[in-house]
């Protein structure tokens, strides 16, 4: 292959990377012109995918689309051990049953992102279900405990006087197994799992394979702009979430945190990234909503097809910039039992449509000013209504919650 062939690979491969350990044995590998095998490590802990997550599967995409096999492991063996990388205690484990289940949900939502050409899946089951303690013993010959120890995570825990299991020690050898069951030449993995691609390279050597190169990507910060992206902040964006949630989604993202979405989210090649890069330095206020109007846009794109975004964002204009209500609103239907004498209290039904937390709430909503029946503003905060007064009629509470409410 022509050096420059290769320098452009590299240079689109490494793109938005952390470590690549090491980049001269990529180069090396790219150069000889055969198919790379490519590994990344599925966690079937939890089975939705938000676009954090994609970080790492769209730079796998990217090998394939340079015409190298993707290889996913599914971790249903190591996840009813669990894991604590870049953790404080170790993650739940889970039973073979669940594992299976989060992984199908897992390789439906991967495919809107890797192609089914060039892939291959495994399950780690398959060699480290079977290995017998003198397997598992001749394994841990390969490393020391003073080797695991150096360890982020662990050595912070063994520091605070935390309990480490010796399962845990074992973990990053089970993972490096992986690598040597399938020959891993390249390794893909978040930078909170660096310690652990590593490992494998010393395994792949003691058995006369050559190391894989290990390359990490950065974990996205969420959408508050701090924290990295997790469900367990609400500060994500789901890849399977309607076009319309993912939009409004995105344009909540502070105007620092722009430029990582521009560099890990939008699968731009390097080129249009740095162009992109260099308007947001050049530009503020409006100019920079605009380029988060494109960044949105981008996104929804590649995960529900060319147009999607605009029509979001079409849809987001009409709800948030001209009040209008959402095309496809929630119904709540009032069952008569919450009836008084034929009437209720709108804080109540505030409360049951699910739009405030309490009666309590729902009057002091009233009172604030906040509260709407179509088009009309509800200012008493005792007042009463018939079912037949707000059948088929909005409720809003605010710009953007809204319910319909249906007569039962």
């Amino acid at each position: 292959m022509a050096a420059r062939d290769v320098d452009e690979q590299l240079r689109v491969l490494r793109a938005g990377s952390v470590d690549c350990i090491t980049e001269d044995e990529l180069s090396r590998r790219l150069a000889s012109g055969r198919s790379l095998r490519v590994k990344l490590g599925l966690d079937p802990s939890r089975p939705d995918i938000h676009i954090g997550h994609a970080v790492v599967l769209r730079k796998l995409r990217r090998f394939q689309d340079l015409g190298h096999t993707a290889v996913l492991i599914v971790g249903d063996f190591t996840a009813q051990l669990g894991d604590p990388s870049g953790r404080s205690a170790t993650r739940p484990a889970l039973s073979k049953a669940d594992a299976d289940t989060n992984a199908a949900t897992y390789f439906e939502q991967a495919q809107r992102i890797l192609s089914p050409d060039r892939l291959e899946i495994r399950h780690n089951s398959e060699w480290l279900g079977e290995m017998g303690i003198d397997d598992v013993l001749r394994l841990t010959a390969r490393s020391t405990v003073a080797r695991m120890l150096e360890r982020d995570d662990f050595a912070k825990r063994y520091a605070a006087g935390t309990p480490i299991s010796v399962m845990e020690l074992l973990y990053p050898l089970l993972q490096g197994w992986d690598s040597v069951m399938v020959r891993a030449d390249v390794e893909l993995g978040g930078t909170d799992q660096l310690f652990n691609l590593l490992a494998a390279r010393g395994l792949q050597e003691h058995e006369g394979q050559p190391p894989q190169v290990v390359l990490t990507m950065p974990l996205l910060v969420g959408l508050d702009g701090s924290q990295k992206m997790t469900k367990s902040l609400d500060n994500f964006v789901g890849v399977t979430e309607a076009p319309e949630a993912q939009f409004g989604k995105l344009m909540r993202i502070p105007d620092d945190a722009m430029p990582e979405y521009v560099e890990l989210a939008t699968g731009w090649h390097p080129d249009r990234v740095a162009e992109t890069l260099g308007e947001l330095e050049a530009t503020e206020g409006a100019d920079r909503g605009e380029l988060k109007r494109l960044l949105a846009r981008t996104i929804v794109d590649l995960y529900h097809g060319d147009g999607a975004g605009a029509r979001a964002e079409a849809e987001f204009d009409r709800v948030y910039r001209d009040h209008a209500a959402p095309r496809d609103v929630e119904e709540f239907v009032l069952s008569p039992a919450e009836l008084r004498d034929g009437r209720i209290e709108v804080g109540r039904l505030l409360a049951l449509a699910g739009l405030v937390g309490s009666n309590r709430e729902g009057r002091r909503k009233i009172t604030e000013g906040g509260v709407y029946l179509g088009d009309e503003r509800v200012t008493d905060p005792s007042v009463e209504v018939a079912p037949a007064d707000v059948d088929g009629r909005l409720l809003r509470l605010g710009r953007r919650r809204w319910r319909r409410i249906r007569a039962g």
